[in-house]
């Protein structure tokens, strides 16, 4: 278990040294640190997935996941593996057998999940970087944010099937990133579900759920339910939460339904009930919802083009205060997912970028580009990203004189 010096952010510290087959070699991450979530294979370690039921099931992996090693192989040196929601199956960070990381940010709020420790270990500067998944374009990223700019620019990213590292990145205040899904091999990473499991510019303002639902007609069959009186909700967004939900529980049922139901394991409130729910659920409507999939990625495509950039809140608020009543969480669980599921279901590239604080809390915002353009989207952070943190220090420095 991990102490209070480390925000409990790890599950198990070691040293694993980069690897190189030459020693003098100038490696692009050389210097940098970083820990592992607990759902990468790393020879000789049980990956745990965040239950101890499920460690104590299941045999030390035999191969290192390939995203771990292309970090090794960059120059980087791993620490530790990190604290995960139990099967990635929360966006909270509680964990009822591990313990729950504490926001560096805010202590006395969730960290976020499913990523909660490895968001917390950078968050905490314990690391420079924290792996759920590794983007393709991790040496671009690494090079501009970590040493274009300063130290103190954070960056983590992570496994993020409806928002596993998009959250967390926005409650510990630091950069996340949502690869295009399919860009990163998920080789040696327990899925959760896998199919979510990921110039010129001219200023549009426009209602994102009325683009949503006059250009995915087929998320007519998704707006029953009272969608439309849910007065903290956009109702085709809602919707589009709903079909992402139907298809996460499908592939959750069908990667780990047989183990739940032959092991029973001990689950915490909230996760145990999603994941009896995922594993009794029936695969009705699964045609209709790969449907909105396509037509989604079609109007956001058609929306967004080859250079535009769509700019939407990564999470509806700051983040819940630790043991929140079950009904508020659920309540902000769902707003959360209407706008999250606008990359999850069209497998759009999404950065989070933290914009500082507002009332003592982290707040960001979240720019999402067309799925594939993951370089285009990381070049535009880079070249933004300095502007707005000053833009921010002024704005702070703004508030502190007329206070």
């Amino acid at each position: 278990m991990a102490g209070e010096s480390d925000y409990g952010a790890f599950m198990e510290k070691f040293i694993l040294q980069p690897s190189s087959s030459s020693p003098d070699q100038e490696l692009p991450l050389k210097g940098l640190t970083f820990a592992v979530k607990d759902i990468f294979d790393m020879v000789g370690y049980v990956t745990g997935f965040g239950n101890p039921d499920w460690a104590r099931t299941h045999l030390a992996a035999t191969t290192t996941a390939p995203a771990v090693l292309a970090v090794l192989n960059g120059g980087a040196t791993c620490v530790g593996k990190t604290v995960m929601d139990e099967m990635a199956y929360s966006i909270n960070g509680e964990n009822k057998h591990y313990g729950t990381p504490k926001n560096p940010c805010a202590p006395d709020r969730v960290p976020g999940g499913s990523s909660s420790g490895s968001a917390v270990a950078v968050g905490g500067m314990l690391v420079d970087f924290s792996l759920g998944e590794l983007c393709l374009y991790y040496k671009l990223v690494f090079l501009f944010l970590l040493h274009k700019l300063d130290q103190k620019v954070l960056f983590v990213t992570g496994t993020d099937t409806g928002g596993s590292v998009r959250v967390p990145a926005s409650y510990c205040g630091i950069l996340g990133l949502r690869p295009s899904h399919g860009v990163v091999s998920t080789s040696g990473v327990i899925p959760m579900a896998q199919s979510f499991d990921t110039v010129d510019h001219i200023v549009k303002y426009a209602c994102l759920g009325d683009y949503v639902k006059d250009n995915v007609p087929t998320l007519k069959h998704f707006m029953g339910d009272g969608l439309e009186n849910q007065e903290y909700n956009a109702a085709p967004l809602a919707a589009l939460s709903s079909a992402m939900r139907l298809l996460q529980r499908s592939e959750f049922k069908n990667n780990h339904g047989e183990w739940v139901s032959t092991v029973k394991p001990d689950l915490g409130p909230g996760i145990s009930e999603r994941v009896w729910e995922a594993v009794r659920s029936t695969d009705e409507n699964l045609d209709v919802c790969h449907l909105v999939k396509t037509e989604l990625r079609a109007a956001l495509t058609a929306l967004l083009g080859d250079y535009g950039i769509l700019a939407i809140p990564t999470v509806p608020g700051p983040p819940p205060k630790l043991q929140t009543e079950p009904s508020t969480l659920e309540t902000f669980r769902a707003r959360a997912f209407s706008l999250l599921s606008v990359a999850g279901v069209s497998g759009f590239c999404q950065v989070s970028i933290p914009l500082g604080t507002y009332d003592n809390l982290p707040v960001s915002v979240s720019l999402l580009a067309k799925h594939g353009s993951d370089g285009f989207l990381l070049n535009l952070v880079e070249t933004l990203y300095g502007t707005l943190k000053e833009q921010i220090e002024i704005a702070q420095e703004l508030s502190y004189l007329s206070s």
